[in-house]
């Protein structure tokens, strides 16, 4: 298989996260529009926003966290050339999990449907370290 498949979901990842922040550009405008905003605590404060607006910031947050995991794992496989079915299929997945995270997160919000799409994610992620340590152990081995 060819390992530039892995950039793919990696660039996937990458726009969900951009899509984030110009959905947050989109929610900040909306509430300095309504006058929700006390503009002189935004700065120190991102409470000072109100709730629509916490809940992209907080997502785009969330993009920083396990996902960077997620991408250390797609440069190491790439880098070790160990890119397979099994690993872009999970990948992929991986995308998806947090794709459903992101809308439930930015939209209902509904707590343990967002934690279920982020077990996934997270379970997904400790197979995917499971592969690259074995792909690792052969290449050094």
């Amino acid at each position: 298989m060819d390992t530039k498949q892995i950039f793919w979901p990696f660039l996937a990842q990458i726009a969900i996260t951009l899509v984030g922040f110009l959905r947050l550009g989109l929610e900040k405008r909306k509430a300095l529009a309504a006058g929700n905003v006390d503009l002189s605590k935004t700065p120190l404060d991102n409470d000072a926003w109100p709730d629509h607006v916490l809940k992209v910031s907080n997502n785009i947050r969330n993009q920083f966290q396990v996902p960077l995991l997620f991408y250390v794992l797609c440069l190491m496989f790439a880098a070790l050339g160990a890119v397979d079915i099994m690993v872009l299929t999970l990948a992929w997945a991986f995308v998806a999990s947090r794709l459903v995270h992101a809308w439930i997160h930015m939209g209902s919000n509904v707590v343990p449907a967002r934690f279920a799409a982020f077990a996934i994610g997270f379970v997904i992620v400790i197979a995917m370290t499971a592969l690259a340590a074995a792909a690792l152990w052969r290449a050094t081995a």
